[in-house]
């Protein structure tokens, strides 16, 4: 039986014409126009399918680099059309006849996994580069029971805050295992066993810094918004205002953050430092890794190249390290950490279904004060009305 669906795409068509109107300056594209609405056909639910109504979704940044193609124009690889969304959280309405870990009315999250290799890491992302892959910006989906996992709904989080986290935390999480994981290799813990940690602003970022605070280490967290920076505070997370340094455009901006970071770890630099960014931050983290330090980062960027000196960084001892996203056994790990440690900053509006496109204009004009949530469901299941 057909089930149709509304769900929201973005088309090299659409892509195309705004790029036109904006005079190909990706920062001036409307992304509002780019990301629309579309009439879905559900495929049919196969033996380890599971079918589920979406009840929330966040927004992820890789949308506004599908939405203007400011590194490929991943639509236009894909055949013209995506259909985004990596993360939600949702209700089980159907299962498949070989499913055994869910049931209809289980709360669940998703997480972004496309085909994964030997090893279990991903070989591209779902509902973004992996071909044939429809994504969760819709209000019903059909998943593979291996994306799914069970909604941890006494964490002490609300629903939107765990609608937050499961694209967000699972990179956090890999991040930062691979962040002490390759430090430990060059410096023990009983010679160096408190670390001082930096993030730049973003979702990953600040989950990052929990990860280490949880764990004993100075925490640092640079980013424009200062709603974000105070929340992070209140965590004991040390905020440094990346506006103060005109977000590093020159190289006297990087020496005035140099001379910052130096004040606050008596001269020690940044053991870890996690750059979900790259771009104009990229110099900025490394200018201020100390030695044995560790530059980790993950998935798209706003820039896909960069360029450092070798022979500086090799004296210093500097790994910089680039990944893609945690396998599936990782995410459940991450998930067992909300509420406990992950305990995310939520934009003050929540977002309906049909307010997406805003939401993503305003994630694209970075006005947003913390993750943005968007409200997928007109009603709420009995199970999680009191979470809202």
């Amino acid at each position: 039986m057909t089930t149709m669906t509304r769900a929201y795409s973005i088309t090299a068509e659409r892509l195309a014409a705004e790029t036109a109107a904006s005079g190909g300056d990706p920062s001036a594209v409307d992304v509002s126009k780019v990301v629309a609405v579309d009439d879905l056909e559900l495929r049919d639910l196969g033996p380890t399918d599971v079918q589920m109504k979406i009840l929330a979704v966040s927004a992820e940044h890789n949308i506004d680099h599908a939405a203007t193609a400011d590194t490929i124009n991943i639509a236009e690889a894909r055949g013209g059309k995506i259909y985004p969304g990596n993360s939600a959280l949702g209700e089980v309405t159907a299962v498949g006849r070989d499913v055994t870990k869910f049931v209809a009315g289980d709360i669940v999250v998703t997480h972004c996994n496309g085909e994964p290799d030997e090893n279990g890491f991903p070989l591209r992302i779902w509902a973004y580069d992996q071909p044939e892959s429809i994504g969760w910006y819709a209000k019903d989906a059909v998943v593979e029971e291996w994306q799914l996992i069970k909604a941890p709904l006494d964490c002490g989080l609300n629903l939107w805050e765990m609608a937050a986290l499961p694209l967000r935390a699972p990179t956090a999480y890999h991040l930062w295992r691979r962040a002490i994981g390759i430090y430990r290799v060059k410096v023990p813990y009983e010679r160096k066993a408190r670390l001082n940690v930096l993030s730049f602003g973003g979702g990953v970022g600040e989950l990052f810094l929990m990860l280490a605070k949880a764990e004993g280490h100075n925490a640092y967290f640079c980013a424009g918004s200062k709603e974000r920076r105070d929340a992070l505070e209140k965590q004991g997370i040390v905020g440094i205002d990346q506006k103060q340094f005109n977000r590093f455009a020159t190289r006297d901006d990087i020496k005035a953050f140099s001379k910052e970071v130096k004040g606050l770890t008596d001269g020690e630099g940044m053991h870890l430092v996690c750059d979900m960014l790259r771009g104009p931050v990229f110099e900025a983290g490394l200018a201020v890794a100390g030695r044995c330090g560790v530059n980790v980062s993950a998935g798209w960027q706003l820039s896909q190249v960069v360029s450092y000196n070798s022979t500086v960084q090799s004296v210093k001892q500097v790994t910089i390290d680039h990944t893609h996203y945690e396998t599936p056994i990782g995410c459940e790990a991450a998930t067992e950490l909300y509420g406990s440690v992950f305990k995310p900053t939520i934009h003050d509006e929540v977002y309906s279904f049909d307010d997406m496109p805003r939401c993503f204009q305003e994630m694209h004009e970075n006005t947003q004060t913390g993750i943005p949530i968007i409200r997928v469901a007109d009603e709420l299941p009995d199970s999680v009305a009191h979470l809202v």
